[in-house]
């Protein structure tokens, strides 16, 4: 009996060993293992933890680190910070580009290498389409993520791997599932309502004939809110004849945020006034970019946007102000709560 005995405490310690030993292995492989993402060229970038100085020369994609409270890791921005409308928007959200003492060593245009390199970045994020600087960026032994954002898909993948890059991955999937949550309520919505889809031309700001198809994240949030993108092509963005236009006669018209024109200005152009959008006086223009901008989580306020333009009576209901308040306060968090 004692031998028995004597045999159990044995195997009791040895097993207790084995998971001591089993949890330290685990402890010093969850500490080296390294942070892995693949960016938009499919190349994968690896850091051995999250990155503490970026560099980012995309707006969209800084405003996705501000949702993920890790701005305190930029260290530079894009130019069009300072210059396009957004910066009253970001003021809010940090004093440094209120006071514009963050570095902006470029944008989607041009790219400062030099001053780029001198900011000492783990890591620069910038649009894959900019090829040459990116090679001339990795050849100074920094790593590139590269974007190229072409669906909602994309969108909820930047953001993703931005909250693996900074720590930030838990608030990233909160990001990422409150979106489609919100989504997923409009759609509800839209098909228990809408028994006809509305016709919807889009205008961007470069011009009244400039559109986008329907291989294109304008057609998916058309789509989603329960309309239909009156241009089918497949082209993401195009110049139509305006004859095409005539033909088409859609029943709303959406314009991008235009700094120069409103949808009076296309109201009142006399050749336009046939069609059915401009009769009905069904013209609207999507706010400043910061607010729906279409790519980043805010494409949610821009779908429900065009669901109460296209259907007035059946969403009359939606106070789409207090709307976006809420939106800016769930991903901002309370400094959300500033931006106006």
């Amino acid at each position: 009996m004692l031998k028995r005995n004597t045999f159990i405490l044995i195997l009791l310690l040895l097993s207790i060993g084995n998971g001591c030993i089993n949890k330290e292995k685990k402890t010093r492989t969850g500490k080296n293992e390294k942070i892995q993402v693949t960016d938009f060229r499919g190349l994968t970038i690896n850091v051995e933890k999250p990155v503490e100085r970026i560099v980012c020369l995309i707006e969209s994609a800084l405003s996705g680190i501000y949702m993920l409270g890790a701005e305190n890791k930029i260290v530079g921005i894009s130019t069009n910070v300072y210059d396009d409308n957004v910066r009253n928007q970001y003021a809010c959200l940090d004093d440094r580009i209120k006071n514009k003492t963050i570095k902006a060593p470029g944008n989607w245009d041009f790219v400062n290498i030099e001053s780029v390199v001198a900011l000492k970045p783990d890591l620069v994020i910038m649009w894959a389409s900019q090829k040459e600087s990116i090679l001339a960026i990795e050849s100074k032994g920094i790593q590139v993520y590269a974007v190229m954002l072409k669906s909602t898909n994309d969108i909820y993948k930047e953001i993703g791997d931005l909250g693996r890059l900074t720590g930030k991955e838990k608030r990233a999937d909160s990001l990422i599932q409150y979106t489609k949550d919100e989504v997923c309520k409009i759609i509800d919505n839209t098909k228990k309502i809408i028994k006809e889809k509305k016709k919807v031309y889009f205008m961007w700001s470069q011009g009244p004939l400039e559109t986008s198809g329907v291989n294109s994240t304008v057609n998916e949030l058309i789509t989603m809110a329960g309309a239909t993108n009156i241009c089918t092509s497949p082209d993401e963005h195009l110049v139509v004849n305006f004859e095409k236009i005539i033909d088409w006669n859609p029943d709303i018209i959406v314009m991008w945020y235009n700094a120069n024109k409103d949808p009076g200005d296309i109201m009142q152009l006399s050749a336009w006034r046939k069609i059915k959008a401009i009769k009905e006086k069904s013209v609207f223009e999507l706010p400043s970019v910061f607010f729906c901008d279409l790519w980043t989580l805010k494409f949610q306020y821009a779908i429900k946007m065009l669901t109460a333009w296209c259907y007035p009576e059946e969403f009359k209901d939606h106070n789409l102000e207090k709307e976006k308040q809420q939106m800016l306060t769930k991903l901002y968090g309370n400094k959300g709560e500033k931006i106006k």
